[in-house]
């Protein structure tokens, strides 16, 4: 061999000992390493937007202010957020697309997000014991996973508290839902809630969920509730359609015979009242139930302050909207369970899950009983066991605000669930 060619072997073994030695020591970012690994905690929220169904931009912008904010104020537990947000697309490609980034990302959790399509997203976060936590409750697979920690009830617990609200209030119900497999339980849900209070089932009207026109179903709903001597009711859940709805409805109301309508937070928002007249809006009078607290309670201050310093004039971040404070209340519970790390304990995904399985109880400051996703805890829910927080809040749209309904407190509705059929 050569002067030369020994000279260039040495120089290759130096270089690789030297690349090995590198990556050993975290010289850099080495792509795909461990989300907790280092000074660093990686985690995702996903959620649909520009879509032509319904659209949660509110919960990524949060996340993002969250990430923002926690920071500024040293990280969490002395460790740097790194928050991963994703377009979910409201399909199940795009839902899965997003889970199968976090798990290329090594995110240790996925955080506050939407979506549908639970099979789509759950499957990959599962393969990988990635945890899922506080999702908005729209699909089953939210409260069924148990790599899921749901912070609220979801679309169960609303709707059943809806069959509560307007089983003290009406004498004929009609549910205007969407035509999609998450859409199929929901009549099972309001009829638990109507039936606690000695109602009949509710006519169940389907519609498609991107559906720009829905007279056909305005005219079904007004004529299923025009009947009796008493007050009919009209409850809409649909997403961002729930607007387009009701103004089919109340053109084809021509009699003025005004049914009580309805519907639950993140179907109608006080955005939506504020867009379409406040005082004047067709919405005024209009029943809603919601996991949360009103907005105008001092509770939220603390996240409004969040969004006033971090959002840096995101539009779709508006703290009166239940995306926005389901990823606030979950990303308080992702940093409550970090801060039970030891400063130098390396933070995986599945000790994040192990924490969340047998710890104490989280705190959220008031905006829902204490959390915990422990065996015990878990409630004999006919599809949905992981609900461990059913209680809702009883809300009237008055004077163009969200505002509670006099007579009515929050309510836990487990317990109408667990005597409901098994609606998923």
């Amino acid at each position: 061999m050569t002067d030369r060619r020994r000279a260039a072997t040495l120089t290759r073994t130096l270089l690789a000992t030297a690349l090995g030695a590198c990556l050993v020591t975290a010289c850099g970012v080495v792509p795909g390493g461990p989300g907790g690994s280092g000074d660093t905690i990686t985690v995702m929220t996903f959620a649909p937007e520009g879509t032509k169904a319904t659209n949660m931009p509110g919960m990524t912008g949060m996340a993002k202010a969250y990430e923002r904010w926690v920071n500024a104020k040293g990280g969490v537990n002395g460790r740097k957020l790194r928050v991963l947000t994703c377009n979910e697309h409201n399909t199940p490609t795009g839902a899965a697309d997003c889970a199968r980034q976090a798990v290329a990302q090594r995110a240790v959790a996925v955080v506050g997000s939407y979506s549908q399509h639970g099979r789509a997203f759950m499957a990959p976060l599962e393969a990988e014991r990635i945890p899922f936590i506080g999702g908005y409750g729209v699909s089953s697979e939210e409260f069924q996973s148990t790599l899921s920690y749901p912070v609220n009830g979801g679309q169960p617990v609303l709707l059943a508290g809806a069959g509560h609200q307007l089983g003290r209030a009406c004498s004929q119900v009609a549910l205007v839902r969407p035509d999609t497999l998450a859409g199929d339980s929901l009549p099972v849900l309001l009829n638990a809630g109507l039936r606690a209070n000695k109602m009949g089932d509710a006519a169940d009207i389907r519609a498609a969920e991107d559906s720009a026109d829905f007279s056909l179903q305005a005219r079904e709903a007004l004529s299923r509730t025009s009947g009796g001597k008493e007050k009919g009711c009209v409850t809409a859940v649909l997403g961002e359609r729930t607007e387009t709805f009701f103004d089919a409805f109340r053109r084809a109301d021509a009699q003025h015979k005004n049914p009580q309508i309805s519907s639950v937070l993140g179907s109608v928002s006080q955005a939506l009242v504020d867009r379409t007249g406040g005082r004047e809006s067709p919405f005024e009078g209009a029943y809603l139930t919601s996991w949360y607290p009103v907005s105008t309670d001092p509770l939220w201050t603390p996240m409004r302050k969040v969004i006033s310093e971090h959002a840096f004039g995101d539009d779709g971040v508006d703290p009166d909207d239940s995306g926005t404070q389901t990823t606030w209340i979950a990303y308080t519970v992702l940093n409550e369970v970090l801060s039970r790390f030891r400063p130098d304990e390396e933070v995986t995904a599945r000790k994040v899950t192990r924490v969340l399985n047998q710890s104490e109880a989280v705190e959220t400051g008031g905006l829902t009983p204490d959390l915990s996703w422990r065996y015990q805890d878990m409630r004999a829910v006919g599809g949905f066991p992981r609900i461990v927080n059913g209680r809702v809040s009883f809300q009237v749209v008055q004077s163009g605000r969200l505002v509670a309904q006099q007579g009515e407190q929050a309510m836990d509705m487990t317990p109408t669930l667990e005597q409901a059929p098994r609606a998923a």
